[in-house]
């Protein structure tokens, strides 16, 4: 399996897109203060403040300005008719989770771009081998349900497991070992690291890497362990609040897949149905732009429900986990 850029797109963007140093006042030695502070981008200081600018790259604040109007400029930050914005999410592409019950739940084509896609659930439902299976998806090409890129898969529980990787690769054909070669993993040992690691994609980027996919395993096992108690509920949302407008940006920008798995609870206060609650509340939910619920089902099945989403109906599927990874139904081997 290769993964290609089209060379004429590859040079197009090279010709078009603007660089930090074509904005007035942005010379090299402040672009590499920038870059230094995780600012790549002529978006990323368009919607900076002049004073946060200035404090990061040494300049005055009437250099500031002046660099963030033309950047908002360059960037034509304002309204544009609904029929423009159609066109623009035209490029919006798709990676196949590997069931078509899935899919189909999420649209018909899998994991959306430009959108986090977020499953929630107990231990074992599911979530992390939705993960590694789109890892893997992701390097398909366009014409197979994948984007032609690669992913990376923040892992801050240590689930990431090569051999299951492997596995799934050898299901669908491809090379155990470039499928892995083609997968970024870090390990997040606590909530700076993670939020860190989120620049590092940025730039990973902007150096040549194909980054269609990040993964989160999960987005919020840091930020409860560090942040417990009522006292501290209120900087741990907005800790997470601004993690998740992060990830947003990152997939916006970039154009890129994002998918995070979350933790659960019980909550006390529910009398009847299921009393499983997802961890985050509020901020978690709004951020999300699909958000699925996964649980055991009947012989040894796992449920699907979509509970939130843009444009889609709720709704629930069946899939289940296999050596080959997710799939609709049990192989039974002769």
């Amino acid at each position: 399996m290769t993964i290609k850029k089209d060379n004429s797109e590859s040079e197009t963007e090279t010709k078009t897109e603007p660089q930090l140093t074509d904005l007035p006042g942005i010379g090299p030695a402040v672009a590499s203060k920038l870059e230094s502070a995780g600012i790549y981008d002529l978006m990323s200081l368009a919607v900076m403040s002049p004073s946060e600018l200035a404090e990061i790259a040494g300049v005055g604040a009437a250099v500031a300005r002046k660099a963030i109007q033309a950047a908002r400029k360059m960037l034509d930050l304002g309204f544009q008719e609904g029929t423009e914005y159609a066109r623009r999410r035209e490029d919006v592409h798709n990676i196949t989770t590997g069931s078509q019950n899935i899919d189909a739940l999420l649209g018909g084509k899998g994991v959306e771009s430009r959108a986090i896609t977020e499953a929630f659930g107990a231990y074992g439902s599911g979530k992390t081998q939705l993960g590694l299976m789109l890892a893997v998806n992701v390097q398909l090409p366009l014409d197979k349900g994948g984007a032609n890129g690669k992913a990376v898969f923040i892992d801050t529980e240590g689930t990431f497991r090569p051999i299951r990787i492997k596995q799934m690769a050898e299901a669908i054909g491809a090379n155990p070992e470039k499928v892995l070669k083609n997968i970024f993993v870090a390990r997040a040992f606590n909530s700076d690291h993670q939020i860190l690691l989120l620049d590092k994609i940025s730039e990973m980027i902007k150096n040549g890497e194909p980054i269609k996919l990040v993964v989160v395993d999960s987005l919020t096992a840091h930020f409860r362990a560090e942040f417990a108690g009522r006292g501290m509920l209120a900087d741990r949302q907005q800790r997470l609040n601004k993690y998740l407008h992060q990830l947003m940006k990152i997939a916006e920008q970039h154009n890129l897949a994002v998918y995070v798995t979350n933790q659960v609870m019980a909550n006390p206060a529910q009398m009847f149905g299921d009393p499983t609650t997802a961890i985050g509340g509020n901020i978690v939910g709004h951020a999300s732009t699909y958000r699925m619920y996964f649980r055991r089902g009947k012989k040894d099945s796992r449920v699907a429900k979509l509970i939130d989403s843009p444009n889609l109906p709720d709704n629930e599927c069946v899939f289940f986990l296999t050596q080959a990874g997710i799939r609709d139904g049990v192989v039974e081997e002769d």
